[in-house]
């Protein structure tokens, strides 16, 4: 309290003597009350008694709140202004006083009364819960052929040979399930129990074809007979294996339920069909390869294009197709062309890419090359304009698939909606449903929505694989000769002159020459 007495002989007062005045009685710390200070200051300024209170202590404030789901607690802190602080054992007994006896962070509560003030500062976190990881399927072979639909979503594809071909007999294991996780059950604060999803259980296919389950363990698949292993989505099939030295007039054609290893060529006009992999050991001279799985040819592939011949004769594998060179070829894969030479006027068509040139020239020369993402060679065309179409960023199956999808998922959103109504009714009208068809609608609600994830996820692969699309490309890693055309869709780009290293991609006026960068 400050009290004025009327003294003629008294200076005027202001706002910072009246503060010195506080701080050298000691009082410094007090909250300075503004609007009393300024009364009494008038008051004395006019020669007008009066007694007014202008500063007062004022106790430290602290305000605990818990999240909605009792995982964490937050402090808010006002320091003191003359009052009494707070100590730890105060913050302590309000967090008792909430009921919260778990996940109490004693660092966190010293650091923020350290700090003084502080706003919503954490310092109790209860455990959350960790859901179990989902069952899974692995492999026991490292070098296992992979036939599961794949597609790199940075536009780039491993290009390793593919060597051998892998056998495994009768007995070998092959695969091992692991059943999920399940989980870590979580604490909140106040003690109460959050319970952990459990993880999703995968099953092995129905039907493995050339496998078997261990007697001893059910989760162990084995090989059923000597063959190839090759991993297929839900699990992994052992594939006959038929080796020949050479296919010519001699052996006949071949058709093969597996895979077929020639250790030599195949000759003018035979036939190689497989539903598996075929591999090559030499060169493949006018004749036609069909495989359900990869194929590799070690030596070259001579076609028919061109010459004045009455074979037919083409390549074509579901998966990758790799060769050290290709000429006078019509070859088509279901994933990637690789080829480690030369194209020289090939019809080269690849759903994802086409590259040519690994350790050798990378030559693609004439002929026509498509893919959906990239066309790639070292040098592409040649010195003498000869015509090199390329076609790129198209593929009509991958939009086909987007709007399949969205179809189908629109169909199970529908059904989901139906039965939510119905349990939103069982909620609402207790007693007038049966529990038992409560109970299959539940199964189901969880079944739809299980199955609408699966869905919006492959959209979502298929939408980035249409993206990718967006960005394709043709490179020429070190020259790009004039008579090169480039085919986006219905736009076409010509290649006028002769460039170093560079790419023909759709700019933002259409295409366009860019950096390799």
């Amino acid at each position: 309290m400050a009290t004025v007495v009327p003294d003629p002989e008294a200076g005027l007062l202001d706002e910072p003597l009246l503060r010195e005045m506080i701080a050298a009685e000691g009082w410094g710390e007090l909250r300075y009350l503004s609007d009393m200070s300024l009364g009494l200051i008038s008051s004395h300024n006019a020669g007008t008694a009066c007694s007014l209170p202008i500063a007062e202590a004022v106790d430290a404030r602290i305000q605990l709140e818990l999240s909605s789901d009792a995982m964490e607690a937050w402090l808010s802190l006002m320091p003191a202004e003359g009052g009494k602080s707070v100590c730890v054992e105060t913050v302590l007994d309000l967090l008792a006083e909430n009921n919260v006896a778990e996940g109490i962070d004693m660092p966190a509560i010293e650091a923020a009364l350290l700090a003084g003030k502080i706003e919503r500062a954490v310092i109790a976190r209860g455990k959350r819960p960790v859901n179990g990881a989902d069952g899974r399927l692995e492999s026991l072979i490292p070098e296992v052929r992979d036939r599961r639909p794949r597609i790199n979503l940075d536009g780039y594809t491993d290009y390793r040979d593919l060597g051998d071909i892998f056998v495994v007999r009768a007995g070998d294991w092959l695969m091992l399930r692991h059943p999920p996780g399940e989980g870590e059950v979580g604490r909140n604060l106040l003690g109460a129990i959050t319970p952990a999803i459990p993880g999703k259980t995968v099953m092995f296919a129905s039907t493995l074809s050339g496998t078997a389950f261990d007697p001893e363990n059910p989760n162990l698949l084995v090989a059923a007979i000597t063959g190839q292993p090759v991993v297929v989505p839900g699990g992994m099939i052992v594939e006959p294996v038929y080796k020949v030295a050479q296919v010519s007039m001699a052996t006949g054609n071949i058709e093969f339920d597996g895979s077929v290893v020639v250790t030599g060529d195949v000759c003018t006009g035979m036939k190689v069909r497989a539903t598996g992999d075929i591999e090559v050991g030499g060169v493949v001279d006018m004749g036609t390869l069909e495989a359900g799985g990869n194929i590799v040819v070690k030596g070259g592939v001579l076609g028919a294009l061109g010459r004045k011949t009455s074979e037919e004769c083409a390549v074509h594998c579901d998966g990758n197709f790799h060769a050290v060179y290709a000429q006078q070829a019509k070859v088509s894969a279901g994933d990637t062309i690789f080829i480690d030479d030369t194209a020289i006027q090939c019809e080269l068509s690849a759903v994802n890419h086409v590259k040519v040139g690994g350790k050798k020239r990378g030559n693609i020369v004439g002929g026509s090359v498509q893919a959906t993402y990239s066309i790639a060679a070292k040098v592409l065309g040649s010195p003498n304009r000869s015509l090199t179409r390329c076609y790129i960023g198209v593929n009509p199956n991958l939009l086909q698939e987007v709007q399949e999808l969205a179809k189908v998922r629109d169909g199970l959103e529908t059904q989901l909606l139906e039965v939510s109504k119905l349990l939103d009714f069982a909620a609402k009208n207790p007693g007038r449903m049966p529990p038992h068809m409560i109970e299959k609608a539940r199964v189901t609600a969880a079944q739809l929505s299980q199955q609408i994830a699966e869905k919006r996820a492959q959209q979502e692969v298929l939408q980035q694989q249409l993206e990718l699309a967006q960005g394709a490309r043709v490179v020429a890693e070190q020259l790009l000769y004039d008579g090169v055309e480039v085919h986006f869709g219905a736009v076409r780009y010509k290649v006028a002159g002769e460039h170093a290293g560079c790419a023909v991609a759709n700019g933002e006026n259409g295409p366009e020459l860019q950096s390799l960068k």
